[in-house]
């Protein structure tokens, strides 16, 4: 099942459409589904669609050689391989029409093999940018294709004419997966996973979430995703062990880098710091500020969340209880342990919809003004669970969420306007408008004066749909 990649399928196309060679740049994490992406793509255009192994060079070469040759001798295959592979990408220049030539986890072809960059933006350079070529070059590690391919001392610096880092699916993408699921069943279904495709496809909408959660995360012997973490942090680190210990400290709630150092154990602040740097380079952890700091990267104030949804879970509610579901306590750690918490859990991937759904209203023209940052804003007095915010313009809108089984009423309205007050002796903005994001929705009483104050109100089901 693929679903939704409008505007990347309209890069690819447009791409595509052009009449000179292209040389373009798909990365993401791994499970974000690049490959389904271009497989997608490539399926009624000729191409060749090649998947790098962690097999030698030689035998990744003789494979990419025989696919070229069954492009163009699809009735005759040869077992044959070109000599060196400069020869191999010369013959893509001999392609007949307008091929597209898929170079999937071009990482591992570098890893065995560190001069393909360089061999290739040879033939780049002397012969593939004079044709119509379609060059794809797809890779997992973020880190390495960041340096090896896109990186300003790489090879193919300059020679790219597009690239794309894949994000995972927002909510609303994510939720199609589950077309018979409520709209709470689909919020919690994308808080639980995130936005990454293999995993939403775990998850079986014939069963309520908390089944899914026992069969597909939580049992020891059958579940896919079990060991997921395990298998993504030893693919792409060094030393797993130290990034698992930074990343349960922080789902225990360590924030700061500090507390992070010191519940990890790792080591020193500056020893963490480093550790961090690399998690954000593989976009599983961010650094978060007040979203009124014009200069983030000065801030002092930042703090730190994994970034991904389904590590979040994993590391609240798998890795502590580890043992317990070696053991085959399933039920259990899920009867005691998650159903307990898991609104807590949820509340603060509500915040975080919360501001995706300001930034898409944004995207559509739906903002009473052009934002120039959206997040959260905090300090010692107020804490705020929206902030969108022109510095320009001098306006922002701040909103507040409940994930609650209660509708919202006035009272929540009224705590935000306290922290407006607050929020405005930073002196900012000059007008403020307000924003309400309730699970099951409002009072009477607060729908009332919303209307007459023109405060924006949003439901779960609003959000599920995106903006509509």
């Amino acid at each position: 099942m693929f679903i939704n990649r409008k505007i990347e399928l309209g890069i690819l196309s447009n791409l595509y459409e052009s009449e000179r060679a292209e040389l373009y740049v798909l990365y993401g994490r791994r499970r974000v589904g690049k490959t389904e992406l271009l497989n997608a793509f490539c399926q009624d255009k000729p191409h060749i669609f090649f998947i790098a192994t962690l097999s030698t060079d030689a035998e990744q070469l003789a494979t990419f050689s025989q696919q070229i040759w069954a492009f163009t001798h699809p009735e005759t295959p040869a077992n044959f391989s070109f000599p060196a592979w400069d020869a191999a990408f010369k013959a893509l220049a001999d392609l007949p029409g307008k091929p597209i030539i898929v170079l999937d986890e071009f990482t591992y072809l570098i890893s065995g093999n560190k001069a393909i960059p360089s061999i290739l933006q040879k033939v780049w350079d002397a012969s593939l940018k004079n044709t119509q070529i379609k060059l794809f070059l797809c890779g997992s590690y973020i880190g390495m294709m960041e340096t090896e391919v896109l990186g300003y001392r790489a090879p193919l610096y300059g020679r790219r004419t597009q690239s794309t880092l894949l994000a995972p699916l927002d909510l609303p993408s994510s939720a199609l997966f589950y077309p018979n699921y409520t709209a709470d069943e689909k919020f919690l279904a994308w808080a639980i996973l995130g936005g990454m495709p293999y995993y939403l496809r775990t998850f079986n909408e014939k069963m309520d979430i908390f089944s899914n959660i026992g069969a597909h995360i939580l049992d020891a012997r059958t579940a896919e995703l079990f060991r997921e973490p395990h298998l993504l942090l030893m693919e792409e680190l060094r030393e797993p062990r130290n990034y698992f210990s930074i990343l349960r400290a922080i789902a225990q709630g360590n924030t700061r880098l500090n507390e992070i150092a010191q519940a990890s154990g790792v080591g020193a602040a500056s020893t963490v710091s480093r550790y961090l740097d690399i998690l954000q380079q593989m976009h599983l952890v961010t650094r978060r500020v007040p979203a009124n700091e014009a200069k983030p990267e000065k801030s002092k104030r930042g703090i730190y969340q994994i970034d991904d949804h389904f590590l979040r879970f994993w590391f609240r509610y798998v890795h502590p209880n580890q043992s317990s579901l070696d053991l085959g306590l399933t039920d259990a750690i899920l009867e005691k342990r998650v159903a307990p918490d898991l609104d807590h859990f949820v509340a603060s991937t509500f915040e975080e919809a919360s501001r995706q759904h300001i930034a898409q209203l944004a995207r559509q023209g739906k903002m009473p003004f052009l934002p120039e940052n959206i997040g959260a804003w905090w300090d010692r007095d107020a804490e705020i669970d929206v902030l969108a915010i022109s510095f320009s313009e001098k306006k922002a809108l701040i909103g507040e969420c409940k994930w609650s089984i209660n509708p919202v009423g006035v009272n929540v309205l009224n705590d935000l306007q306290r922290k407006e007050k607050i929020f405005r002796q930073h002196g900012q903005t000059e007008e403020l408008s307000y924003a309400l994001f309730s699970r099951v929705g409002f009072t009477p009483a607060l729908v009332a004066q919303a209307e007459e104050m023109g405060v924006m109100l949003f439901t779960v089901e609003q959000m599920v749909r995106g903006g509509e």
